[in-house]
């Protein structure tokens, strides 16, 4: 790509020492590795796509976290959401609440979310929005609930958009958990990803000033970070991938004769991962390039990663045979894993959708009409 790539070797090494330890407890027992984040934001790995040319360091983050996910998806996925909340904040006209709060973020001092997965399924027309806001004196007084929103704690940030009746436009702002009306509640239990800390959000007549919010109206800023938003997601099924490779070669130590006969080894998931990884870094040398042939090629990038996945996580299984199932063996953990990589918003099938609207000439996740008629 013409430049340097970040040399993530001290990353590595906080990996091995402060997360690697740490992954069957936040598997099987929902741990929050918040030590090791805030350790990862001294290592720079959520500064890197926020600091100078996005094109520059957005693969940079990608390639972090993906380093991350080769141990541990959940913590890859709060690494994610903590990106996503950098990366509103870098592109935010609101340089007040940018400059306050993103040197915060970029560090890792100041944990934070994403709350957009309700607002892109709005946007593709799959449910609507969940929050409403009423303009007052110098901001605006929202409600609502949001089912599930990750890496989230007493003090965590988060963007979150709202509705305001009778405008057509809606508004992106960050809120606080614990502000006055933002409670947070732990309501659900998984059988994957439970240590990212996702919790129900229940927000209820809550003051967010104007100095708290993104943008107004909330459409143009959207249709310029969502591609951003979508390509760092890619980080997490590129680590899991090349984890899934180095465990089917782990399996191979003791069982290779008869693994020999699997039709997927690990060569072909190794090539399909060079591929994956030439692509996605092409495509976030322009990260806020939304033409409809660009989103289309990002969009397909971001499901083929998704399917992958899949396909790597199920061979590490039928590598690994009966000791997949045991409790703290990794295969069946990758395996849960992936799954999370082909849901998470934007989901296998909402990417599908958003495709095939693309390819009807109906635009992606009906945004830029909704930024056409703000």
């Amino acid at each position: 790509m013409g430049r340097t790539p970040m040399d993530w070797s001290p990353l590595r090494d906080l990996i091995r020492s402060d997360l690697a330890p740490l992954v069957d407890a936040i598997d099987q027992d929902g741990l929050y590795p918040e030590a090791a984040l805030r350790r990862f934001g001294d290592a720079s790995l959520f500064a890197r796509h926020v600091t100078g040319d996005p094109g520059d360091g957005l693969w940079d983050a990608i390639a972090g976290m993906a380093a991350v996910g080769e141990s541990c998806l959940s913590t890859a996925f709060a690494v994610w959401c903590q990106d996503a909340c950098g990366w509103y904040l870098a592109n935010s006209a609101n340089t007040g609440l940018r400059d306050a709060l993103l040197p915060e973020v970029a560090s890792g001092r100041q944990l934070g979310g994403t709350g957009l997965s309700n607002p892109m399924k709005a946007y593709a027309g799959i449910e609507p929005v969940r929050l409403t806001g009423e303009r007052v004196s110098g901001g605006y007084v929202v409600t609502g609930a949001l089912p599930w929103v990750s890496n989230l704690g007493d003090g965590h940030v988060f963007g979150a958009v709202f509705a305001v009746p009778g405008r057509a436009g809606n508004v992106m702002a960050l809120l606080r958990c614990g502000q006055e009306g933002v409670s947070i509640a732990q309501r659900s239990h998984f059988c994957a990803l439970e240590g990212t800390r996702t919790v129900a959000v229940m927000v209820k007549r809550a003051f967010v000033a104007d100095e708290h919010v993104l943008a107004d109206p909330a459409e143009p800023f959207l249709a310029t970070i969502t591609p951003g938003f979508i390509l760092l997601q890619a980080g997490m099924a590129l680590g899991l991938i090349r984890g899934a490779v180095a465990a089917m070669r782990e399996s191979d130590a003791g069982q290779a004769a008869i693994n020999a006969y699997l039709p997927e080894r690990p060569e072909l998931f190794e090539e399909a991962l060079a591929g994956l990884e030439a692509t996605i870094a092409a495509l976030a040398a322009t990260p806020h390039r939304n033409t409809p042939d660009h989103m289309r090629t990002l969009l397909e990038a971001r499901l083929a990663a998704a399917e992958w996945s899949l396909r790597a996580a199920n061979a590490v299984m039928l590598h690994a045979g009966a000791r997949g199932y045991l409790r703290n063996a990794t295969a069946q953990r990758r395996l849960r894993e992936a799954y999370f990589v082909a849901i998470v918003t934007p989901s296998i099938k909402h990417l599908r959708k958003e495709l095939s609207e693309i390819d009807q000439g109906r635009g992606s996740m009906r945004l830029w009409k909704a930024v056409a008629a703000s």
